[in-house]
């Protein structure tokens, strides 16, 4: 593992993985919203590659890109006045969320009636949801090195819409995506993510639980239904199902930015956020030289299916202006 000073004077390295971790979750996020499709499992079973066709996104890229804008227009100096203040602009604006999570909706409800953080992520049905952790890795990428930076900036930007679980599901995949930015080992950037949140909450006991299952299977098959069964929560979308979920698909497969995430983009329920998560965490830690290029350009410019100020923007830009920001 190299050190936050190492990245901040490689500027090329800070670029390359901070593109490679946005447009990660981009992929792992269209991956595992192709995967889960009734026509992909009729056609292939499992989903390997992206099919022909136009690109997509859904809410756990174009919110991701709330977050990045949000850090870019501070400076990277995030205030919780600079998260109500993107949120106006761009998420209670819209009149309607084609594809939005319930989470943020319900936060753009409580904007609107004048509830403000923390207050408007508590005082929701969805505060434990696994959207603020689908959106957080921005900030990952500019809190290089620093996981600590990044768990407390999570925290900011997941209050707006989270609480409990659901913002420590946040500080988990932040802390994870800082240490993957300065070249972690797998267990270093667990380590990271376990490091964070409370050892008596729901989160952390399905972590515990979950690698339990990949350590003690002599295979991914093993592991497959077992891991299904002991994190399946009544909602799909809920923190404690699919952060650790992620997570164990990453410690099951990391040998590559390509295998882990068909991996994740496979596992079912909220494939979509797993594989966004799995996604940045790889595409952090191997950098955009690591990921087929072809799915670079499948996914390198958002359709806007959920937040209207994303259509057309160019990720591997958003990368280069986050990457200017580790400092």
């Amino acid at each position: 593992m190299i050190t936050r000073e190492e990245i901040i004077k490689n500027r090329e390295l800070a670029k390359r993985k901070a593109i490679g971790c946005i447009c990660g979750l981009a992929i792992g996020d269209s991956f595992g919203d192709a995967s889960r499709m009734q026509s992909n499992r009729e056609n292939y079973g499992i989903t390997t590659d992206f099919n022909q066709g136009a690109s997509w996104s859904t809410d756990d890229t174009e919110f991701a890109l709330l977050t990045a804008k949000t850090l870019i227009g501070c400076g990277g100096n995030l205030t919780t006045e600079d998260v109500v203040k993107a949120w106006f602009e761009d998420v209670v604006v819209q009149d309607e969320f084609k594809r939005g999570g319930a989470s943020e909706v319900s936060a753009a409800n409580n904007l609107r009636r004048g509830i403000r953080p923390p207050e408007s992520g508590k005082y929701s049905t969805f505060h434990m949801s696994d959207g603020s952790a689908m959106r957080i890795a921005p900030v990952g990428i500019i809190c290089a090195g620093a996981p600590d930076k990044a768990a407390e900036m999570a925290e900011i930007d997941a209050s707006i819409s989270h609480y409990s679980d659901g913002i420590w599901g946040a500080q988990a995949v932040a802390a994870a995506v800082a240490v993957a930015m300065v070249d972690g080992t797998m267990d270093e950037i667990i380590e990271a993510a376990l490091a964070v949140i409370p050892k008596d909450s729901w989160l952390y006991a399905n972590m515990m639980a979950a690698f339990e299952i990949v350590e003690n299977a002599e295979s991914i098959i093993d592991a497959w239904m077992p891991l299904h069964d002991a994190l399946r929560t009544s909602a799909w979308a809920t923190t404690a199902e699919a952060i650790p979920a992620a997570f164990a698909c990453l410690k099951m497969a990391h040998k590559d930015f390509k295998t882990g995430v068909i991996l994740a983009g496979n596992f079912a329920r909220d494939a979509d956020t797993i594989g966004a998560v799995a996604g940045a965490i790889l595409g952090a830690k191997y950098g955009v030289e690591g990921i087929p290029e072809h799915w670079v350009e499948k996914t390198r410019f958002p359709s806007g299916t959920c937040l209207n100020f994303t259509k057309g923007l160019d990720l591997m830009e958003i990368g280069a202006s986050l990457a200017d920001l580790i400092k």
